[in-house]
């Protein structure tokens, strides 16, 4: 994998992935941005969301579930010192289906917290405290 990051002006940079898909960063007008991006940690936080999510919803389908929606909400708390590192994140996640099994749709958040997603597993490699829940919304 790789990623290009260009700086466009004050704290507007645009990253490119090796993939060839574009996405602006920009700051707060505080720090000198225009705030028309978003910020690298939110970026983070969302690419987290994203690859948990997708292990969730790849799982349930491999167990034959009817899952129709997931989405996920993705919430950190962040250490008042610098570098203001990510300390705590909490994935919910809420799906939506017919007919889901309550057990199937636990066992692929754990499968995806403890077996598949590289960017929560790597985060607690580094000392961030990961975890998890769900809901089942009915449709």
């Amino acid at each position: 994998m790789k990623a290009t990051i260009r700086w466009i002006d004050d704290v507007m940079f645009l990253g490119e992935s090796g993939s060839g898909h574009a996405v602006l960063m920009d700051g707060p007008e505080t720090s000198g941005g225009r705030n028309v991006g978003f910020r690298p940690m939110e970026m983070l936080l969302i690419g987290v969301g994203g690859c948990s999510s997708f292990d969730v919803v790849a799982i349930l389908k491999k167990a034959r579930q009817n899952v129709t929606r997931c989405e996920t909400d993705v919430t950190a708390v962040r250490a008042d010192a610098i570098p203001a590192v990510f300390e705590k994140i909490h994935l919910h996640f809420r799906v939506s289906g017919k007919d889901l099994s309550e057990k199937q749709v636990e066992k692929a958040v754990a499968l995806s917290a403890e077996k598949y997603c590289s960017a929560t597993i790597m985060l607690e490699k580094g000392g961030v405290h990961v975890t998890h829940g769900f809901e089942i919304v009915p449709e």
